[in-house]
């Protein structure tokens, strides 16, 4: 049963306060308090102190009713992020909406691994696959002021926001956005052997998985950047192969897994020549979050 707004009683800050707890509370949202105030908080334009200090005043109704808006959205299991409209992701603020997938904290790990790689090479050309938002694209571009991104997507409505958040944060002369399958963009480019590294983050989540995903993933992110098939690691094997010519000697490819997916990756890419170095890093919470695939430097 979807919920509504609730008949509006009382016309101040706190009765409004008190409307948006109930209703989260009543949609299931664990943290009902705390995310109602940064609805709030958004959707008024004030600060939590006022929320506190100003219950008395009264709300004007078209601020009533766009703030309950949001509220009943959230209490509908949207995630709280498209319902905000953003999402921080190595300190910096991106637009996410339904079209993008949410940036996850763990997935920063690729963007410190590849920065590190990348030190290594002279202005670095870096390949973002499936770019999303463009979170990662512009993470790197933000990180490394010598370094050109290639992001590709195959969702034209995904290439439009991470457009937004390149020019948000003023990479535009230096992530250059293609709308293609995979590395499907960058064959016949010009760029075979030219790359220093390709990083992804693939849709890893198991056909057995995908109806157990809390609500807020399985209806509202979209399905071509969770469904990874049977196994979840149908993507990521298609960039292996696809990757290994388009980098340089040496160069690195950096992919996201799911628990328990690491060694199983390990275990179909190891037979392929072309790489020479295959290791895992591990996220802050122990798990092991990115498999690295780094380009042989010489013939076998």
């Amino acid at each position: 049963m979807k919920a509504e707004a609730p008949t509006r009683e009382g016309s101040t800050l706190s009765a409004l306060a008190r409307a948006g707890r109930t209703l989260l509370s009543q949609g299931g949202i664990t943290n009902a308090e705390r995310e109602s105030t940064w609805i709030l908080e958004s959707a008024l334009g004030c600060s939590r102190q006022a929320l506190w200090l100003q219950g008395e005043d009264s709300v004007p109704e078209a601020r009533w009713e766009a703030a309950m808006a949001l509220l009943v959205r959230r209490a509908n299991r949207e995630p709280l992020q498209y319902v905000l409209g953003s999402q921080e992701f190595c300190e910096l603020d991106f637009e996410v909406g339904p079209a993008v997938l949410i940036p996850r904290p763990e997935t920063a790990l690729l963007v410190a691994e590849t920065v590190r790689h990348c030190r290594s090479f002279p202005r670095p050309m870096i390949a973002d696959i499936g770019t999303g938002s463009g979170c990662i694209a512009v993470a790197l571009a933000r990180a490394m002021p010598e370094a050109l991104v290639v992001a590709t997507d195959l969702s034209p409505t995904a290439l439009d926001v991470a457009r937004r958040n390149v020019r948000r944060h003023g990479v535009e002369d230096r992530v250059r956005l293609l709308e293609g399958d995979l590395c499907g963009p960058l064959e016949g480019a010009g760029l075979d052997g030219q790359l220093a590294a390709v990083i992804s983050n693939p849709p890893y989540i198991t056909d057995s998985e995908l109806g157990d995903l809390q609500p807020e993933v399985r209806c509202f992110e979209p399905l071509l950047a969770l469904a990874g098939g049977v196994d979840g690691l149908v993507v990521h094997r298609r960039l292996v192969h696809a990757a290994a010519p388009l980098l340089k000697p040496g160069g690195l490819v950096v992919l996201e897994v799911g628990m328990g997916q690491a060694e199983r990756l390990k275990v179909s890419a190891s037979p392929l020549m072309a790489y020479d170095r295959i290791w895992v890093k591990r996220d802050d919470a122990g798990v092991e979050r990115a498999v690295c695939l780094q380009r042989r430097r010489s013939s076998p």
